[in-house]
Order: C-alpha cells, then sequence, then structure tokens
C-alpha cells in the first residue's frame, strides 16, 4: 500500500469532482488536502481488508460508529483500576466490568484477582521457561528484565516438547520456575498441555510456591472456553495468570491486552500522591478509550455471539486446511486451532497481496471472524492459478515439509511415493 503524503500546504488551488475550488485561506486549503489524504486512506484500506488473512487481527466489528464521539475525549486509566481517578476523564468502571467478565470466564472469585487492560506484561523472578515457538515478546521481556532463559524445544505441531522441559527443570532444580504455557502458539496455533505441564512440575518435585505458570492465550482465550471437548481455561488450577490480546478475536481498533493473575502475587502496589492512586502498573498510564470498546464488544457479542464465531472460524479452517490437502498442497491444522499452515508460496508479490504471515519454507493464513468461504475460495483459487505457474516446469518441484510439520501432512513428491 502507496500514498504519497504531501506535506508541502503553500498550493492556492484544489481540483475538486465539482471543478476547481479556490480556498479562502491557507489553512482551508491544507484542511482540504489533509481529508483527501485521510479519504484516499480509508478507501485503500477499506479494499485492502478482505486480503488481510495471514495475521490474527478481527476488523469487522460495527462498532466504530457508536463509539466514535468518545474520540474527542482524551481518557487516561491512570494508575491502580480498582481505585477512582482524581479527574473525570477515565474509564475505570469500564475496565473493571471488563476484568471482571474475564475473571468470571477464567474462574476466579472478585476479591482473589488483580488484573487490568494494558500492553504491557507482568514479570517475577527466577528462570523462565519457554518454548522456541514461543511469541517473541516473551524472548523479549526476559532480555528487557534481565531473567535466566531456558528455551525449550518443540514438538513437529509446534506444542513444547514435555521431555525437553523435564530434563531442563531438573537440571535447575534448586531455582524456581516461571513456564510460559502457549494456547495457541504464533505461528502453528498449538496448544501446550496445561495439566501435563503441571504434573511434569510436581514430578519433578517442585511445589506450588516454587514454580509460577503464565498462560499466553492471545488468540485462543476467547476461542477455547466455547469449544465443546476443548480443556477449560481456569484459575482453578495452579496457574499464576492469564492474559489475552483484546484487538485479535474479539475486535478492537487499539492494540490492547487484558492481564488476570492471583492478588496474592501482587505486593508492589505503591501510593502515588500525585494520581492518588495505588499503582502496580507498568505503563502508569494507560488508554481509557481500550476499555470501553472492550466493555462494548463483550456486551453486544455475549458468549453465544462469542461461541459461534468460534465454531464457525475452527469449521472454516478446516475447510481451507481440507482444500489444500486435496489438491496435493502440504497443510496441517491444530485440534481447535484457526491457524492453517502451509507451503510457502514463491512470488513475494503473491504473499504481500494477501497479507500472509511465513517463516522458513511455511506460510499460515489465521481464519478469523469475517474471513468467509467466499474470501477462502477466492485465496485458494488465486494460489491454485500462481502455483501453477511457478511449477509448470517438470523441474521445479514444492518443498518437502515433512520436517516442519510431519510427514502426514507433506504431500511432496518423496512422501507420495512412501505413502
Amino acid at each position: 500500500m502507496s500514498i504519497q503524503i504531501l506535506l508541502e500546504f503553500d498550493l492556492m488551488v484544489v481540483a475538486t469532482k465539482n471543478g476547481i475550488y479556490a480556498p479562502s485561506s491557507p489553512r482551508e486549503n491544507m484542511c482540504l488536502k489533509l481529508n483527501m489524504i485521510l479519504t484516499q486512506y480509508v478507501d485503500t484500506l477499506s479494499q485492502r481488508m478482505k486480503y488481510h488473512i495471514g495475521y490474527p487481527t478481527n476488523m469487522h466489528y460495527e462498532h466504530h460508529a457508536i463509539l466514535a464521539p468518545l474520540l474527542q475525549f482524551s481518557l487516561n486509566n491512570c494508575g491502580y483500576p480498582f481505585t477512582q481517578s482524581p479527574v473525570d476523564f477515565h474509564s475505570k468502571d469500564f475496565e473493571v466490568a471488563v476484568l471482571d467478565w474475564f475473571a468470571q470466564l477464567w474462574e476466579i472469585d472478585k476479591d482473589e484477582y488483580w488484573g487490568y487492560i494494558t500492553s504491557g506484561e507482568l514479570h517475577s523472578s527466577g528462570i523462565l521457561y519457554a518454548s522456541k515457538d514461543s511469541h517473541y515478546s516473551i524472548f523479549k521481556a526476559a532480555r528487557l528484565y534481565r531473567m535466566e532463559l531456558e528455551t525449550i524445544n518443540t514438538l513437529v505441531n509446534g506444542e513444547i516438547d514435555y521431555e525437553d522441559l523435564r530434563s531442563k527443570l531438573l537440571v535447575n532444580k534448586n531455582k524456581p520456575a516461571i513456564i510460559n504455557i502457549n494456547i495457541g502458539t504464533t505461528f502453528k496455533g498449538a496448544i501446550d498441555d496445561r495439566d501435563f505441564v503441571i504434573q511434569t512440575l510436581e514430578n519433578c518435585g517442585y511445589s506450588n510456591n516454587r514454580y509460577y505458570i503464565h498462560c499466553d492465550a492471545a488468540l485462543f482465550g476467547l476461542i477455547l472456553p466455547f469449544i465443546r471437548h476443548a480443556k477449560k481455561i481456569t484459575l482453578k488450577k495452579p496457574i499464576g495468570s492469564i492474559s489475552i490480546s483484546g484487538h485479535k478475536f474479539l475486535g478492537c481498533p487499539m492494540p490492547c491486552g487484558i492481564q488476570i493473575t492471583r492478588k496474592s502475587y501482587v505486593s508492589s502496589l505503591s501510593k502515588i500522591e500525585y494520581i492518588n492512586s495505588t499503582d502496580a502498573t507498568i505503563s502508569g498510564s494507560r488508554n481509557g478509550l481500550t476499555p470501553i470498546f472492550l466493555w462494548y464488544c463483550l456486551s453486544t457479542e455475549g458468549h453465544a455471539r462469542l461461541q459461534q464465531d468460534s465454531k464457525i472460524c475452527i469449521e472454516n479452517a478446516r475447510y481451507l486446511k481440507d482444500r489444500l490437502l486435496e489438491a496435493g498442497i502440504s497443510a496441517m491444522l491444530n485440534e481447535f486451532s484457526i491457524t492453517v499452515v502451509f507451503e510457502r508460496p514463491c512470488d513475494h508479490k503473491f504473499i504481500r497481496r494477501w497479507n500472509l504471515c511465513y517463516l522458513r519454507g511455511m506460510a499460515h493464513v489465521v481464519v478469523m471472524p469475517g474471513i468467509t468461504r467466499e474470501t477462502i475460495d477466492s485465496f485458494f483459487k488465486d494460489l491454485m492459478q500462481e502455483r501453477n505457474k511457478w511449477y509448470q516446469d517438470a523441474k521445479a518441484l514444492p518443498p518437502c515439509l515433512a520436517d516442519d510439520f510431519g510427514t502426514q501432512n507433506c504431500m511432496c513428491s518423496d512422501n507420495k511415493m512412501h505413502n
């Protein structure tokens, strides 16, 4: 997407649909140019929405017109969410309502949890264990906080390698463990077995007070609770915290996260006289618009709509995977996942057109709400047409991806002969 943004505002004549219009002042001329640029930008984004299938962002929400008037206010949820601000321009009541909603979803009593809506993370001391398929922000946080880090291998589907975790826990048995569990890895959409991780810790001799488990449920945290037979995400188990992204499956125009932890873990609440509030947040000032958008989404969607969206997305992901495999294209899809991984297209223009995310010889589509079967069919048709060009030479062959996501999902010529 390329838009030339004009920085010179000294031209006095502007072309319009009805002819030439001469503004009465330089400022009016500038405003006309700015409006033209923004209109073009909105048009471009609107046209590109149907091609946005490679990253987990739900942009098919309908609340922008209703909530737009709030943009005239500067809302700052500074400090502790559960104390009122000394000024009127905040949305802490909405923030607490959102936190209460997730506390109920994750089965923790109102007086036992602590949390806030933010883009930051909580941190603790000890050795951090995270699988190599964890989100890159986990490793970035470890560097920033100078935490000791153990990177755990993964199984071929992207799930944490439990045997590798066990061996590294035993080596570091004299130090507390902080475990990052992925409820949907970034690229393959793999779900770590929370019960098995807890059992592994206990088998390695770690008592409850010597480990802390964080569940990164950025995308799948609003899918799994509404899918029959999926393991429940619950703080009734010895889990320290859960986080999800508000802008992913739910849909919020501002990148944001919801963090819930146990109140007993938060001991560094300092009273800040300047804002007349206690504060243990990292950022201090926080976007006050975000909680209102999240509150409105949760209120209008409800459990029934979230369940429906989750079911449709999983069904559409299976539909895409089946179409790829039937066409002889290597593809995989984890159970309860909406992330379809397949062989990376050869042409970077094709990747860019469909906003695909790629890693080595793989690419993926994240089947979000709003990605219909019509969109999937359009993508598939485009892929097949281009693929015929890429492999029209008999010597050009699709890559073998057996090592990346298993022989059963790899459709290369070698695997076809063996099967």
